[in-house]
C-alpha cells in the first residue's frame, strides 16, 4: 500500500467510527451479539461496525473472538 492510498483511506473514515479505544472496550459485547445475529450487532453498535470496516487489526480481533465463541473446529 502506498502512502497516498493510506491517506485516502484515512480521509474517508466514517464520522461515526468510534476508534480503536472504544472498539476494544466493547468488542466482546459486539462479538457475543454478532455470533448469533451479525446484522443486529451492526445496527445496534453502528459506530463499532463502522470502525471494524475500516480497521483491519480490530476486525481480526473480532474474528478471533467469534472463533472462540464458536468453539473448537471440526
Amino acid at each position: 500500500m502506498n502512502q497516498m492510498s493510506a491517506l485516502d483511506r484515512f480521509l474517508r473514515t466514517e464520522p461515526e467510527d468510534v476508534g480503536c479505544g472504544q472498539a476494544m472496550e466493547m468488542l466482546h459485547v459486539y462479538a457475543e451479539l454478532a455470533a448469533t445475529d451479525p446484522e443486529a450487532a451492526a445496527m445496534r453498535y453502528a459506530g463499532l461496525a463502522a470502525h471494524l470496516r475500516a480497521c483491519g487489526p480490530c476486525a481480526e480481533d473480532l474474528e478471533g473472538l467469534l472463533a472462540a465463541l464458536a468453539g473448537p473446529g471440526l
